[in-house]
């Protein structure tokens, strides 16, 4: 790959610092225990955002599936013992990939709109209720 470049450009880089800055948003991260209970993994996960905790994240994953169809049933089953009610269908995510393969890029892809969900909460203010 080669990058040609008028020889004005380095100038020009130098005006617009003072104007355009890169946004520099907070390292966020899940970290946790990862537990094997027969053909299910379990990763629970503590979401930090810098120093300050933002969250849980519950990662389930059923080993022997990697079509999301076949074995959703079973799999809110399993999060219900645990989690309840709460969970009902299938995330976002995969409501219209039901019936493809699941493959690492899916899990990435619902990390970062995790991830993002928590951004967009830290940034809204918390109001007081009203009296």
């Amino acid at each position: 790959m080669c990058l040609v470049a008028d020889i004005t450009f380095d100038m020009l880089m130098l005006k617009m610092a003072g104007i355009y800055s890169a946004k520099k948003s907070p390292k966020i991260e899940s970290r946790g225990p990862r537990y094997e209970l027969a053909d299910f993994l379990i990763k629970v996960g503590s979401v930090s955002m810098g120093p300050s905790f933002r969250g849980i994240l519950v990662e389930v994953e059923y080993l022997p599936c990697v079509v999301p169809s076949s074995c959703w049933d079973l799999m809110r089953e399993f999060l219900q013992g645990f989690m309840g009610s709460t969970v009902q269908g299938p995330p976002q995510y995969l409501q219209g990939r039901m019936n493809e393969l699941y493959n690492p890029v899916d899990t990435v892809q619902q990390y970062m709109e995790h991830f993002n969900n928590f951004r967009r909460a830290s940034a809204t203010p918390v109001t007081a209720p009203a009296k």
